[in-house]
């Protein structure tokens, strides 16, 4: 049988498919965008940071340990990510400023003219993040 059209030679010789060649810039792009997405964040004060900033050191683990590093070993924004890979915990304030949010966001929603298919899914999705965010543990100390 003769080798697809859409399949490339890899340093291995073995066969992979073209699409997954943009894999990596794709997820270093992503990450770049979730840091700079998360240094607003850190700013702004109705804007979550810490979750874009989980988001890029993930993306530059499956795509570059180097910035990967450099993001864990960032004085500023580095210890948001070591706490949340340590002990997946979430400080109280914040849990109240996320589930304080995604009710307004219901609340927007539901004055809107929504369907009431998107009622329902968006506030079953919400409902789950806002259990989720709520019965994760909060740092020592706090």
């Amino acid at each position: 049988m003769p080798p697809s059209p859409f399949a490339i030679r890899d340093r291995a010789g073995l066969d992979s498919k073209r699409p997954f060649r943009l894999r990596r810039p794709l997820l270093l792009a992503a990450g770049w965008l979730f840091t700079a997405l998360g240094v607003v964040g850190l700013v702004l004060p109705l804007m979550p940071g810490t979750v874009f900033l989980i988001l890029a050191a993930w993306c530059f683990s499956q795509s570059s340990p180097r910035f990967e590093m450099w993001l864990l070993d960032h004085p500023r924004l580095g210890p948001h990510v070591r706490r949340w890979r340590d002990t997946g915990a979430i400080g109280r304030n914040a849990k109240y400023l996320a589930c304080g949010s995604m009710l307004a966001s219901f609340a927007l929603l539901a004055v809107t003219d929504a369907p009431p298919v998107a009622l329902w899914i968006s506030g079953a999705g919400l409902l789950a993040a806002g259990i989720y965010v709520a019965s994760r543990p909060e740092p020592a100390g706090e």
